[in-house]
This record gives structure tokens, sequence and C-alpha cells, in this order.
């Protein structure tokens, strides 16, 4: 899809489907480093600003953003990052269904290098305190499309999560398992796959899918074969200034990129994650869907911070 296929098919982008996003709100302080820290080292950092953020918020803010209305299972807490988060969403109106007085939220040092490529450092807070109550209160309707991420399969709840994931009926997962892909122990991967979820890989990411399937790293359509064949289950590939294959039962195929001029690419993968969850609500296609990832987060990428989703105008100023 192209820019002048996406300005006409905005217009449909209207929710069919329900949406949940589960997962983190945290802080993010990102700073420009000149380069990254090295043991024994004292590097001066020049701070950009404090946003907020985590995979689950950002998502979550994609689609409000977009016009797509989501239930959220996003933990805040008490303290002085969870004031800082709750009081940005209620200003942007996005609710969240989980609350709870544990602890206060995480927080990330995001350092920021020249080339725009970011590090993060993170402290976990109640984001990672997940209970079967907190899991018992989001009454998931049927065709649900249901956000995970990574962070929060690779953590301390996984088990109780993955449990929750199997005891569900007619809920389509969307999965981004973000750089901790490799600390997902294979048994609980095995039931994370056989789920059939929808999984959103970046290109690092994508290297490492291949080792389990024995494809060469660079080989992405043969990456999509294999993933189809061993798990038959829909694949993202991000593939940054290069678009986005796409792989299901019905097809394989490249989505297009949209022009960017990168400054930081802090959120790029959620504001991507957003996109298509909103394409695939709306009833989109797969690939019309990751066509529409690739615009939003060519816009993130081309802003500061992680929380800068565009609204549905603004994807509008792509030129035709």
């Amino acid at each position: 899809m192209n820019a002048s296929e996406l300005h006409s098919r905005l217009p449909t982008l209207t929710a069919k489907r329900p949406v949940c996003v589960l997962g983190s709100a945290v802080i993010d302080v990102i700073a420009d480093a000149y380069a990254l820290p090295w043991r024994g080292c004292d590097i001066e950092l020049q701070q950009q600003s404090v946003n907020i953020g985590g995979c689950a918020l950002n998502i979550a803010l994609t689609l409000s953003r977009l016009g797509i209305a989501s239930k959220n299972a996003l933990p805040i807490g008490q303290g002085t990052w969870a004031d800082i988060i709750r009081s940005s969403l209620e200003k942007q109106g996005i609710i969240s269904e989980i609350h709870t007085t544990s602890g206060d939220n995480g927080w990330c040092l995001a350092l920021v290098e020249p080339d725009g490529e970011r590090t993060f450092m993170s402290f976990r807070g109640v984001e990672h305190q997940w209970n079967q109550q907190w899991l018992d209160k989001l009454q998931l309707a049927p065709g649900t499309l249901l956000s995970l991420s990574g962070y929060q399969l690779a953590g301390p709840c996984a088990d109780l999560l993955v449990n929750w994931l199997e005891s569900l009926h007619d809920v389509s997962a969307f999965i981004d398992f973000g750089p901790r892909i490799a600390d997902i122990p294979e048994p609980l991967l095995a039931r994370i796959m056989a789920c059939k979820p929808m999984v959103s890989l970046n290109r690092q990411e994508a290297a490492i899918a291949a080792q389990w399937l024995n494809v060469a790293g660079d080989d992405i359509a043969g990456i999509c074969e294999k993933w189809l064949e061993r798990y038959d289950s829909p694949l993202i590939v991000r593939l940054d200034k290069e678009g986005a294959w796409f792989a299901s039962a019905e097809s394989i195929g490249l989505a297009a990129p949209f022009p960017a001029v990168v400054v930081d690419t802090i959120g790029a993968g959620d504001s991507h994650a957003g996109g298509t969850l909103a394409g695939l609500a709306a009833g989109w296609s797969l690939g019309d869907a990751v066509s529409l990832g690739n615009a939003v987060a060519s816009y993130v990428v081309s802003h500061r911070g992680g929380d800068c989703a565009p609204f549905i105008e603004q994807l509008c100023q792509y030129p035709k």
C-alpha cells in the first residue's frame, strides 16, 4: 500500500473487533549519548525529555489516536512515576483497568546515540506484579485482539500469563516479543506458540528466530516460510527503512516503507504494533494492516520520544 492508497483507506479505519492491550506503563527518561558507556567510564549525557512509555502504553496511545478504542490492562501504582503516568493518561482520555497500591511504576533510562539507535536500562515496578485477580477483571469479548509483550512473557509472572492465555477462547493474541525473545524458556515458548499468536519481530529478533528454524538470518522469505510450516501462525518481520514482511496462510509479502528522517527509534516497534492492530481491528487484510503500521512507525521515528504516535490527520500529510 502506498501513501495514496493509505489516504483512501483511512476513512474505513473503524473498529469491527474489540482490542485489549496488556502490559506496562512506565516512565522513559531519554538522554542523548555520544557513545554507550563502557566499564569504569564517566560520560556526560544530555537529557532530552521525560516521557510516559512502556510497550503497552505506546500501543494503547497509538490505537487511541487512530480512533480505535481498546480495553487497557496497564497496572498503575502509587508513587512519583505512577502520578506522572496517571495524570498523562487522564489528559489523553486513556483508561486502565488495573490499579494497585503495592508500589510505584517502573522507569527506564533510554540512551540515544547520534544515529538514533537507542539502548534501554530498565527498573521494574508494579507492571511486573501480575496476579490472577487482575486477570479475572478482564472479561474479553469473542473475537478480541489481545496485545502482549515479551517483557511480560519473559518476566516473573510469565507462567501465570501463559496459563491465562491458554484458558481464553475465541481470542487472537498479537505478540511483540521484543529484545526479551531470547530469555523465554523453550518449553514456555512452545506453549505460547501453541496458542497460534500473530508475532511481530524486528530484524535482530528475526535472526534469533532463524536459528530456531535453521534458516539464514538474512533470508526473510525463508524465515517466513519455515515459520508458517512450524508454527502455523502469522508473522511480521519489521525491517526499518526496507519496510516489513508479513506472512500468513493466505499470503507472504513485503509492505513498502514510508519516508522518514530518523530522529530516534524509541517506540518504533510499539507504534508499528499499534498501527497494525488498528488495521486488523478494522477488518483490513494483514498486508494492509502492516502497511498502516509502517506509516505510523515512520512518523514516530521522525519525532522525539516513544509517546508521539500520529493522529489520522497527521498520517494524511504523507505526500501521495
